[in-house]
């Protein structure tokens, strides 16, 4: 299994952080990542709406106009590509939770990593997520999880948990099952350690998919 994460790695852009010049301030470096998270909004024609239309319009985002909802309280843009059938994640319930994806580096506009490569259609993320009165929680399945191995940690980062609230996860048995997908443009303070601390914004396209 390793062999196979690094043989992924090796095909992603080794880019992990963006070197910080030591003069420029953290308020600076803020609002540069809100300049980059603006600009490709721009570029990608993204509508982005409102919680209240969001929560008008039964929780889901319009795909065919690229719609994305800004969610105040993270600051994570988030489209509902499909919803996925099967169950919510419930109440006191934790359970596994498998997710190919794809991350992007937003400020230096670069793939970062990924394991949704047909070479590699066996492998998956792994990671286990607790529903606690609506707050969710997770960590990565060390030796199982891509994002693990590359970042080497199991801290999941906060931004990939806000969809749970919205999509079901089922096991894909045949074509009437759907898995859910989303699109998540994720700030720093919601993102993984390199994330955080070199203050850049990731895009993410993630499946996410019951486990056993």
């Amino acid at each position: 299994m390793k062999k196979i994460f690094w043989a992924i790695i090796a095909l992603v852009s080794m880019a992990t952080a963006v070197s910080c010049d030591d003069a420029e301030t953290y308020a600076e470096q803020k609002d540069k990542e809100r300049a980059a998270i603006s600009r490709f909004i721009k570029d990608s024609s993204i509508t982005v709406i409102s919680e209240a239309q969001f929560k008008e319009q039964g929780y889901k985002t319009d795909v065919s106009k690229n719609e994305f909802v800004l969610l105040q309280g993270s600051s994570v843009y988030m489209q509902i590509v499909r919803e996925g059938s099967g169950e919510k994640i419930k109440d006191g319930e934790t359970t596994t939770v498998l997710c190919r994806f794809t991350e992007r580096n937003i400020l230096t506009d670069s793939l970062q990593l990924t394991n949704d490569i047909l070479n590699f259609s066996s492998v998956v993320d792994k990671m286990s997520v607790t529903n606690i009165s609506g707050s969710f929680s997770a960590s990565f399945i060390e030796n199982e999880s891509v994002m693990a191995t590359f970042y080497g940690s199991t801290s999941v980062p906060s931004g990939w948990l806000v969809p749970f609230t919205y999509i079901k996860l089922g096991r894909w048995s045949g074509p009437e099952d759907e898995i859910a997908k989303v699109k998540l443009i994720v700030p720093h303070t919601q993102g993984h350690q390199y994330a955080s601390s070199g203050v850049y914004p990731c895009y993410y396209i993630i499946t996410y998919q019951r486990g056993r």
